[in-house]
């Protein structure tokens, strides 16, 4: 029985259509589930909206529209951004709407509260609704958010607070011995010391008044609701049907080898300390990875719907293609550190990899068994170090993106493969199957050049499946066989001989610059 993995993105707010960033983080996490489920585990994809925020109440009541209106009305944006990057979830979870959520939020608030964790005190701080965050004055840069760059609003109110100062040993332990693991070691260090600094108990309700009666109001007090993060971080095992004893919830998380959350760098705290503190309160089993990627920026600034220097997704795939924009996102930037965005370089490296190099790869591939034996991958002859070479480099990125796909690095791992779309290229060069093709006494050589080029090709296309997967399909049926029935590098050669290829259609045509 295959082991079980569960995987989630954020949740985002739907205050506003979805940026560059939201793109980044879908398909960051849609690699890493397709990998995962590619070296054979049985994988359960979430992502959803954030809907119960003061700051979809605010942006509503801006348009002149209920916060009902306007959650219904973003959240479709986010859902087509999915389908639009190739994401393939298991399900979008919907914190204002779905029953599973609500009272799992409520269920988990109830057991928190039966563990002693929860208490009411009046309390005044800092307030960035952007953030949906209290902050100190020292984490405040020049008197302003250092995320959104905007004044806080000083609060004073009586709420609901969670002892997460209770869990700070128990936190430090599972950060120090990896059974909570946080990635890269760099947030692991910050993580670690934050805790190690001194854990203070959060503020986990709002008056309804001040969330203008908007969330999951906190069991038992109807002048309260829920702080939004408190509720929306339970969202990741509500849509598992936890409260229901589901069958997925035992499967995907209490018995999973893997419970892994792809979170951006400014909400770590919140993954890796609070949620971790609410699920011991709870008791309920913890994630084991945290994987943390840095921001897409525009001009050295963090791309934020609050700040309006957003870069729409949905355009860019319109005038570029969905392939560009996943590939560019996925092979660019590092998972881990700020990047800054430019359609130049998104033109510049989708001609230079995937039209010119992967493209004209697969073009060269199936126009030339067309032409020289009629679209039939024939028999190879005698082999020789281009082949040997061509092998090698095969095993080489099979294992070497494996090992950085293990380490969450989608751009190490694109790169090693693309060792292989450049040694089958110059493999290519080196036969020069134009010329075998011209002398008869050389005909066993072209089978056999054939034969191994349209066999690494092939398995480019399995190897890009995480990454690239409606082109990687396309790329492995153009060859002739089925997604799901390439084998693996050790057994690279298996099942071509007599294979019906088809010419490749222009998978990737090149992107003229405007």
């Amino acid at each position: 029985m295959a082991e079980a993995a569960f995987i989630s993105t954020t949740i985002p707010y739907v205050n506003a259509q979805p940026h560059l960033g939201h793109a980044f983080e879908y398909s960051q996490a849609d690699a890493y589930a397709r990998h995962m489920a590619g070296q054979g585990m049985d994988v359960y994809f979430l992502s959803g909206s954030d809907e119960n925020s003061l700051k979809n109440v605010l942006a509503a009541e801006k348009e002149g529209i209920t916060a009902r209106e306007l959650v219904d009305r973003n959240v479709v944006f986010f859902e087509r951004m999915a389908a639009d990057l190739q994401v393939q979830l298991r399900r979008f979870i919907r914190t204002s709407v779905d029953q599973d959520h609500i009272d799992g939020a409520i269920e988990i608030w109830k057991r928190m509260a039966a563990a002693g964790d929860i208490y009411a005190k009046d309390y005044e701080g800092l307030y960035c609704v952007g953030c949906e965050q209290f902050y100190t004055p020292a984490e405040l840069v020049d008197g302003k958010c250092p995320e959104h760059f905007t004044v806080p609003d000083l609060v004073s109110e009586r709420n609901y607070f969670f002892k997460l100062s209770r869990y700070q040993d128990q936190l430090l332990a599972a950060l120090e011995s990896g059974e909570l693991r946080v990635v890269p070691e760099s947030r692991l260090n910050e993580v670690a010391s934050f805790v190690r600094s001194g854990l203070e108990d959060i503020s986990i309700s709002r008056s309804t008044g001040r969330a203008r009666g908007w969330g999951i109001p906190v069991p038992g007090d109807e002048n309260q609701v829920m702080y939004v993060w408190i509720d929306a971080l339970t969202n990741y095992t509500n849509a598992l049907g936890w409260t229901r004893d589901a069958e997925e919830f035992q499967t995907y998380w209490v018995n999973a080898a893997k419970r892994v959350h792809v979170v951006g760098k400014g909400v770590t705290r919140f993954h890796a300390v609070y949620w971790p503190a609410m699920l011991m309160s709870a008791g309920l089993p913890m994630p084991t990875e945290v994987v943390v990627h840095g921001y897409i920026t525009a001009s050295g600034q963090k791309l934020s719907k609050t700040t309006g220097n957003v870069i729409d997704p949905a355009d860019l795939i319109e005038r570029f293609g969905s392939n560009a924009v996943r590939y560019f996102l996925l092979a660019e930037f590092s998972p881990f550190i700020d990047g800054d965005f430019s359609e130049e370089r998104l033109i510049a490296r989708y001609n230079a990899d995937l039209a010119n190099g992967l493209g004209n790869l697969l073009s060269r591939a199936t126009s030339m068994t067309v032409r020289y034996r009629d679209g039939v991958i024939p028999a190879p002859g005698e082999l020789g170090d281009p082949e040997r070479a061509l092998a090698e480099q095969l095993a080489a990125s099979e294992e070497a993106s494996i090992k950085a796909m293990a380490g969450y690095d989608h751009r190490d791992a694109l790169a090693k493969i693309w060792d292989l779309v450049r040694r089958t290229n110059a493999y290519v060069d080196e036969r020069a199957p134009w010329h075998l093709a011209k002398d008869e006494t050389q005909a066993s050589t072209l089978d056999t050049t054939l034969h191994y080029l349209t066999a690494a090709v092939r398995q480019l296309g399995r190897l890009l499946h995480p990454f690239l997967p409606q082109a990687a399909e396309t790329i492995i049926r153009t060859l002739g066989a089925e997604p799901d029935k390439v084998p693996g590098a050790a057994n690279w050669l298996d099942n071509l001989t007599g294979v019906q290829v088809t010419k490749s259609p222009a998978l990737f045509p090149r992107i003229e610059a405007q």
